[in-house]
């Protein structure tokens, strides 16, 4: 791709999917001295690997849900049947949308954690699962803008996720969506952007992650307060 931009003159390149954004391919082309628009490898793994999103999110302040980290499958369903449900499993890598699953009970985490620890329905992406506790609300989708300096955010939107009626199927990679999406208040966008995004752009100079592209933020809305279920 970065010889075809040469060879034909290509002045800047805009990667949609995340695949290649995680293989490095901003990194080739920079080293090519060619323009694209989207984060370097190590940005990249802000979509790329939950946990490190996760931890990230920790070291910066930004609220989200309380997690743990895992491996082993037994230490795992050990946390789940200490911990108790409801409970979100989450495979790190990327599952094209499909490795969250919601787990009501005890039982249905019990599967979700066997399903990437035991069977690897994810391959690699499952390697490693999140599990974190299940935060109530109402989601919406906030992009932004940044060049790692700035950042700037669009409208908000909110899609649909769940299979069935009444939220009772498993997640999707989304279903359709609509914007703006109206639990996205003037005050809860102060709040995204105090509590989310300074800190956010923050934590990129901090840790002298080149990001320049788009940066989603899928959150939780409480009673007006923000949590960030993902970037």
């Amino acid at each position: 791709l970065a010889a075809f931009a040469r060879s034909h003159d290509v002045h800047l390149t805009i990667v949609g999917p995340e695949a290649p954004l995680c293989g490095g391919i901003v990194n080739a082309f920079h080293n090519a001295g060619l323009r694209i628009f989207g984060p370097d490898s190590t940005g990249a793994q802000l979509e790329g690997s939950k946990i490190f999103a996760k931890q990230f999110m920790q070291r910066q302040g930004i609220p989200t849900a309380a997690f743990e980290v895992f491996d082993n499958l037994e230490k795992a369903l050990a946390y789940v049947r200490t911990h108790g449900a409801p409970l979100v499993v989450k495979a790190d890598g990327l599952a094209a949308g499909k490795g969250v699953s919601v787990c009501a009970t005890v039982a249905e985490a019990e599967q979700a954690v066997r399903a990437m620890l035991e069977q690897h329905v994810f391959g690699e992406a499952g390697r490693r699962v999140l599990i974190e506790e299940c935060l109530s609300g109402e989601e919406a989708s906030i992009l932004a803008l940044t060049d790692g300096k700035t950042i700037v955010p669009l409208e908000s939107s909110q899609d649909h996720k769940r299979v069935y009626d009444n939220d009772e199927g498993p997640n999707t990679g989304g279903m359709g969506a609509y914007s703006p999406a109206p639990v996205v208040t003037p005050r809860v966008m102060r709040e995204v952007q105090e509590q989310v995004l300074q800190p956010f752009l923050k934590g990129l100079q901090n840790e002298r992650i080149d990001y320049h592209g788009v940066i989603y933020a899928g959150l939780m809305i409480e009673r007006g307060s923000v949590r960030v279920l993902e970037f």
